[in-house]
């Protein structure tokens, strides 16, 4: 047993054959289940009746409503369902649609073309943004070789988020683009750093950390600029689908809140946050708010803390991607997909100066856990995504101590 926590406590499992072999076996494997899924589709449809892409469709079906001069109707959970009944059939499950209307601005252009095109469009589209940034994001952390050599790209494909988010046709992968982009623009193109942040907006509980970060480290062009950019997009939705889907959107936010968070009618094991936990055990709302909000305010103390102080670039970064998955209660397992960053980063770090104990077991963990994450926390009633981030958090916070 002592073996084997040393073997944890220093990582030397992860040889570099290891690291060579496993994420090509993870990249096959995942390649497998996309063609069974697409060959055992009927139509539209998956094996057990949902749409290819399940989530997607709600964004295509927010798209089609949008053209039809109905850009309030997503923001009715009827009224999108009624719509995705229509293009997918009778049968096909709800799948809401929870975005603020800057969504819409994606939403329909791609709902120009055929659903399957655009399902092809918009992963192949997001998925090279999230390459493209990664590659940026290497060149910025001063690892030249890793850019050269692109041994990266594997193991960054073989994230296990990027098959979930695959097969459900989220938008993680674009998510995770706009974080890593205005990471690695931060301090050459500050105005651009700001554009990136700014477009996060579609996802805005993602974006609660990110003035905090940019006002604690003086970036104070990129905060102006991510702004001008929110109220930039703000003016061009309400000038394209008029004002009323302001209002349809903050109705909608009830909905969102009481069924979808606090009941969990999405499922518990789905939602990796402390929130989620909490209800989980069977805990009251109070509760699970409470401690949202304890974890929540200690990500926001460690991440000003360390975009205040002179550490370095990957701590920071890193900091930034792991405060944002910890502050938010809804978290949904392809939302994982913004560790790949914090990942890189700190490989990056411990590349350099040496990974402190259990650091890059911890790395490994979290790069295998949102392939497992639903399963185990169905199988134990334990989200372990909260507890691991948390620890990488506290840890990375450490590394700036030393």
């Amino acid at each position: 047993m002592s073996a084997f926590f040393a073997t944890l406590r220093d990582g030397r499992f992860l040889t570099a054959e290891r690291l060579a072999f496993y994420p090509l076996l993870i990249l096959a494997a995942s390649a497998v289940g996309v063609v069974a899924l697409i060959a055992t589709a009927h139509g539209l449809n998956d094996y057990d009746g949902r749409p290819l892409g399940t989530d997607f469709s709600n964004v295509y079906a927010a798209g089609v409503a949008a053209l039809k001069g109905e850009p309030a109707a997503p923001f009715d959970i009827m009224r999108q369902w009624a719509q995705e009944k229509a293009i997918f059939g009778g049968a096909t499950p709800l799948y809401g649609w929870h975005y603020p209307p800057f969504f819409l601005l994606v939403a329909a252009p791609l709902a120009l073309i055929p659903y399957p095109l655009a399902l092809a469009l918009w992963q192949i589209a997001t998925l090279a943004l999230y390459v493209w940034s990664l590659s940026a994001l290497i060149h910025r952390s001063a690892m030249p070789q890793w850019a050269q050599d692109y041994r990266w790209i594997a193991p960054a494909l073989a994230f296990t988020a990027v098959f979930v988010n695959l097969i459900h046709g989220h938008n993680g992968f674009l998510t995770a683009a706009l974080f890593a982009g205005g990471l690695a623009l931060l301090d050459k193109r500050p105005w651009l750093t700001g554009l990136l942040f700014g477009l996060l907006v579609y996802k805005p509980q993602f974006g609660v950390m990110i003035p905090l970060a940019l006002a604690a480290g003086g970036y104070w062009r990129s905060f102006a600029a991510a702004c001008f950019t929110i109220l930039g997009l703000a003016l061009l939705v309400t000038m394209l689908f008029g004002a009323e889907v302001w209002p349809a959107f903050l109705a909608s936010t009830h909905f969102t809140r009481t069924i979808i968070l606090e009941q969990g009618n999405t499922g518990f094991e789905k939602i990796q946050t402390l929130f989620s936990q909490v209800r989980f055990l069977g805990g009251p709302v109070t509760l699970a708010y409470a401690a949202q909000g304890a974890i929540a305010l200690l990500a926001a103390f460690l991440l000003v803390r360390l975009w205040r102080r002179p550490t370095s670039f990957g701590v920071r970064g890193a900091a930034l991607c792991l405060a944002t998955l910890l502050v938010t209660p809804y978290l949904l397992d392809y939302d994982l997909m913004l560790l790949a960053p914090a990942l890189l980063l700190l490989a990056a770090e411990g590349k350099r100066q040496g990974f402190q104990p259990f650091e890059l077991s911890l790395l490994v963990f979290l790069w295998l856990l949102p392939w497992a994450a639903r399963g185990l926390a169905s199988a134990t009633h334990i989200l372990l995504a909260p507890f691991a981030i948390l620890a990488l958090l506290v840890m990375t916070a450490r590394r700036a101590q030393a």
